[in-house]
């Protein structure tokens, strides 16, 4: 019998997050007890490093550059990251109530399985949390020794639950040479999948810097489609996501220094002849939602048709049509691209996640936010949206429980191929 964790009523301040129109006349249901469940994989949530973890696994002479928490004149304290605006004034936050069982939960691969359980989950991809920070250097070699410390952390914590709990290869892409060693190791041990920074080198743009639409790269995406894994971007890496400060910094931060970047390497990709070069490469980005994505695919379709006379190289197809065909991007709490899926033939590259265990996440009311998202979808896109499309892409066995249904037993057999 599944392990589920017990999950007390809400405070007053997340109460909100139980309203719901229900799921009557559904063919399936998204909670967890219900006898016939959507097959649910949360294409993003976060792991709960220790935090030693890269004091013990890399060497001395790194360890007063890594991320970390510093006292301040007057003993307050402050956020220490190398790429990161300094210094970075911590605010003493109490949390109470579900935030603090949020901020405490997925501590171990057997608690993780228990908490996704309560929340209707079957199987979730594993980004880093504290580790997010590992790409915030402009120094290669230093990104590059935390990349392979939190993988082989990663590797060693939930290899056992890999059919379940998938976490992602961290690759620090500004070092091409040392990348591609890193990812074939990777791949060589089961990894599902490939995180990058939304950058190869961290940083507000500046053109001097290497991008992943410049042609020295394809020797990055040739070793990608080699091992045949799908590459991520996931928000606040590659530039310093807290440029704001003083009033609505929280929100500014949130909407355009964190999601809105990582608008950048899907574009590269798309524009720049990457996806018609590597027809099998399959890229995505993490955690920003979905709504741009209608608008984004617009935008870049209109420049290659009214800029044609500065457009290099021409391709074989419009833009918007390979990220239609290999691109993807996850989101929590959508519903204005929820809208936008069917009209722009977007179902199939739209994948559900509850960012377990974050605040801006779901858990543990995801079925509520998917009956209030979710309505006007049919059975057949909400299934695909909520668990297939991920199957399909990370390749998760899909239990057998749920294959009674045509649309999973079709996903099963892609998984496997």
């Amino acid at each position: 019998m599944t392990l589920r964790a017990v999950i007390p009523p809400p405070d007053a301040n997340n109460e909100w997050r139980l309203e719901t129109p229900g799921s009557e006349g559904w063919e399936r249901s998204p909670h967890p007890d219900a006898a016939d469940k959507y097959f649910m994989a949360s294409a993003d949530g976060h792991v709960q490093e220790p935090s030693n973890l890269w004091h013990e696994r890399i060497d001395k002479r790194y360890h007063d550059r890594l991320p970390g928490v510093i006292l301040l004149p007057g003993g307050s304290q402050a956020q220490k990251t190398e790429g990161f605006r300094q210094p970075l004034s911590m605010m003493t936050t109490v949390l109470e109530g579900e935030d603090k069982l949020r901020n405490a939960s997925g501590r171990t691969p057997e608690d993780r399985v228990a908490d996704l359980a309560a929340d209707g989950v079957d199987a979730e991809v594993l980004f880093p949390n504290k580790g997010l920070t590992m790409w915030a250097t402009r120094d290669p070699e230093f990104s590059g020794v935390m990349c392979r410390a939190y993988n082989d952390w990663a590797w060693e914590t939930f290899s056992a639950f890999n059919d379940r709990l998938a976490p992602l290869a961290c690759i620090a892409p500004a070092d091409i040479d040392a990348s591609i060693a890193e990812l074939q190791r990777c791949a060589g041990l089961g990894f599902r999948g490939l995180s990058l920074p939304c950058k190869p080198l961290f940083g507000p743009p500046d053109h001097e810097d290497p991008n992943y639409n410049l042609k020295e790269y394809d020797r990055l995406w040739a070793a990608v489609c080699d091992v045949d894994l799908p590459v991520t971007f996931h928000v606040s890496t590659g530039r310093d996501p807290r440029t704001a400060r003083s009033r609505g910094g929280a929100i500014i931060n949130y909407a355009v220094h964190s999601l809105a970047p990582t608008m950048e390497p899907i574009v590269n990709i798309c524009a720049s002849g990457v996806a018609e070069t590597f027809p099998t490469l399959r890229f995505g980005s993490i955690e920003a939602g979905i709504g741009w994505v209608p608008w984004a695919l617009q935008a870049m379709d209109e420049a290659y048709k009214k800029h044609h006379m500065w457009v290099r190289p021409k391709l074989d197809m419009l833009p918007s049509e390979y990220f239609k065909r290999q691109g993807f991007a996850t989101f929590q709490d959508d519903p204005a691209g929820l809208d936008l899926a069917r009209e722009h033939g977007l179902v199939d590259n739209f994948l559900w996640a509850n960012d377990f265990p974050h605040h801006e996440g779901t858990w543990p009311h995801s079925a509520q936010t998917i009956e209030r998202t979710m309505r006007n979808l049919t059975d057949d896109e909400r299934s695909r949206i909520l668990g297939l499309n991920s199957a399909r892409i990370f390749r998760f066995p899909i239990p057998e429980r749920y294959l009674g249904h045509a649309d999973a037993a079709k996903a099963a057999k892609s998984a496997r191929s």
